[in-house]
C-alpha cells in the first residue's frame, strides 16, 4: 500500500536582525541593512556639526568622499529621553547613520507582523512591522524611514550657507556650538 506523498510545508523565511537599544527601548533592524557599525569616537574626526531649522534629530554630518551621511539621533527621532549614544549604524542604501546606545544581540526573525493600527501617523514609515522575540514584541525599524525626502533636502540646503542664508557651525567633535550668525 502506498501513501500519498506528504506535502511539505513551506520553509520559514528567516532574517538575521540586530537588536539594539535607544534610551533603554529595544528595537530591531535587518542586519542586511546595516553597512557597518562604528563607535562615536571613531567618527569624531570626520563628523561636522550642522543645524537645520526645525530638524533637531540631525546634528552631525559625516562626509565620505563625495557622499554625505546625516547622523540621526535615535532618541530624538523616536521621541525618547536623550542619552549619549555610543554607536552609529551606517545604513545601507540610505544617506543615514543612526546614533544608538548599544547593541543587545544578533538574532533571527522568523515572522514579521504588520504594524498595529495604533501606529497611525508618521511612525508608520519608521517601522517595517513588529516581531516577537523571547516573549517580547520588538519594533523592526525601516532603514529608509529615518529621514524623509523633504528632510534630506532641508539638510542639503543647510550645507549651502550662501544660497539659503543658513550658516553651518562646523566642529570636529560633538560639542554644542550655536549656529553661526
Amino acid at each position: 500500500m502506498q501513501f500519498p506523498a506528504a506535502s511539505k510545508s513551506p520553509a520559514l523565511r528567516t532574517e538575521q536582525i540586530i537588536l539594539f537599544r535607544v534610551s533603554g527601548q529595544l528595537f530591531a533592524v535587518s542586519s542586511g541593512s546595516v553597512q557597518e557599525v562604528r563607535s562615536v569616537d571613531s567618527l569624531a574626526g570626520s563628523a561636522a556639526e550642522i543645524t537645520a531649522p526645525g530638524l533637531n534629530k540631525v546634528r552631525h554630518i559625516v562626509r565620505r568622499g563625495d557622499k554625505s551621511l546625516f547622523v540621526v539621533n535615535g532618541a530624538l527621532h523616536f521621541g525618547l529621553p536623550v542619552t549619549p549614544g555610543l554607536l552609529v549604524f551606517v545604513l545601507r542604501r540610505t544617506r543615514t547613520a543612526l546614533l544608538i546606545d548599544g547593541i543587545e544581540k544578533m538574532s533571527t526573525m522568523t515572522r514579521l507582523q504588520a504594524l498595529p493600527q495604533a501606529f497611525c501617523n508618521e511612525e508608520r514609515s519608521w517601522y517595517r512591522g513588529v516581531t516577537a522575540l523571547d516573549q517580547n514584541v520588538v519594533p523592526v525599524v525601516n532603514p529608509e524611514g529615518f529621514l524623509t525626502t523633504e528632510e534630506i533636502a532641508l539638510l542639503e540646503d543647510s550645507q549651502k550657507p550662501a544660497a539659503s542664508g543658513v550658516k553651518v557651525a562646523v566642529s570636529s567633535k560633538g560639542s554644542n556650538h550655536e549656529p553661526a550668525k
